[in-house]
């Protein structure tokens, strides 16, 4: 396993980073294919013992369950201290005034749950999962700011929003003298490249980590074109992000495959190497769900393109619509 500064912090993560999303309980929540407890652990297991120390969750996956899922296999099979865990809060699965949002009392309430389920007195990363445009950005810099003043965070990330939000935002902190965020957790893939426009140049300019989610664009990096799995035909975000670009996505697909035919490795580790050549990009958030996931994703550190293969990769994109951020 390689491993790299966060961003321009001293905390070591794995160039690798699990997505947890995939382990829940399949009643709770809106993810009906997720794994229980039972199947997730193994993974978990695996993924520490091949290194992997970075693990990225959400208070609103499964309804908390993904949380507790993973809080209760990592005190088995880790020390606290050798793991790096995100969360996030924005989503909640309740409709209560309060429950969701980013207002101070939100994320008081939120960072408290979150800790309860995952075990733990601390996350090493709480990101803001959306951006909030019923809160001033300011209520919540402070709130994150306290959070971390409190020790019940290390760090703190953004995800999916617009550049001159995320730039609006780390202006406002530094005036402030406010915790500053440190990542950009973001829709980044060989599907969609749109972040390239704003966002991946503002990431390098102020020295932020970037770990792209769907790096993968939801297993259709992974296999050939028209292969249907049962969590792509369950899966509501999956169509609102990709179904509306069939004809584009098509050829990007039909390349990677030829690149990962001529290197005799799997589609889904140079789509990832892809990904790990772009210098901003810290660690891609890989779901895994079968054993092969994993070998993949680590793998895929040892694929290092060459630039005409990175150029043929990128040849067939056509822009596309802005896709993620709600």
């Amino acid at each position: 396993m390689d491993y790299v500064k966060l961003g321009k912090t001293g905390l070591d993560v794995s160039r690798i980073c699990l997505g947890c999303m995939s382990y829940g309980e399949p009643g709770r929540g809106t993810h009906s294919w997720t794994l229980d407890e039972a199947a997730s652990k193994p993974f978990l297991r695996r993924a520490v013992e091949m290194g992997i120390n970075f693990f990225d969750t959400s208070n609103s996956y499964s309804d908390g369950s993904s949380e507790e899922i993973l809080g209760r296999a990592l005190r088995e099979c880790a020390r606290r201290d050798e793991v790096v865990i995100a969360t996030k809060v924005y989503f909640a699965e309740s409709t209560k005034p309060n429950a969701r949002g980013l207002s101070r009392k939100a994320i008081f309430t939120n960072i408290d749950a979150s800790l309860r389920r995952l075990g733990t007195d601390h996350v090493d990363l709480y990101q803001i999962h959306r951006w909030d445009y019923k809160t001033p950005i300011e209520e919540t810099l402070e709130a994150l700011h306290d959070v971390v003043k409190a020790g019940k965070a290390r760090y703190l990330g953004a995800s999916s929003m617009f550049a001159w939000q995320f730039s609006k935002a780390l202006h406002l902190a530094r005036q402030n003298g406010w915790t500053r965020f440190v990542t950009m957790q973001n829709h980044y893939n060989l599907l969609n490249r749109e972040e390239e426009r704003e966002m991946l140049p503002l990431c390098a300019a102020e020295g932020i980590g970037v770990v792209p989610w769907s790096p993968l664009a939801r297993g259709r990096l992974a296999r050939a074109w028209g292969e249907r799995t049962n969590r792509m035909d369950r899966d509501d975000v999956s169509r609102k992000l990709y179904e509306g670009t069939n004809e584009q996505d098509k050829r990007v697909v039909e390349r990677l495959g030829e690149v990962a035919a001529k290197r005799g490795v799997p589609r889904a580790q140079v789509a990832l190497a892809w990904l790990l050549s772009k210098p901003v990009v810290t660690a891609p958030i890989v779901g895994a769900t079968k054993p092969n996931h994993l070998e993949d994703a680590v793998g895929a550190l040892n694929v290092k393109l060459a630039n005409e293969e990175i150029a043929a990769l990128e040849e067939p994109y056509v822009p596309h619509a802005v896709a993620g951020f709600a």
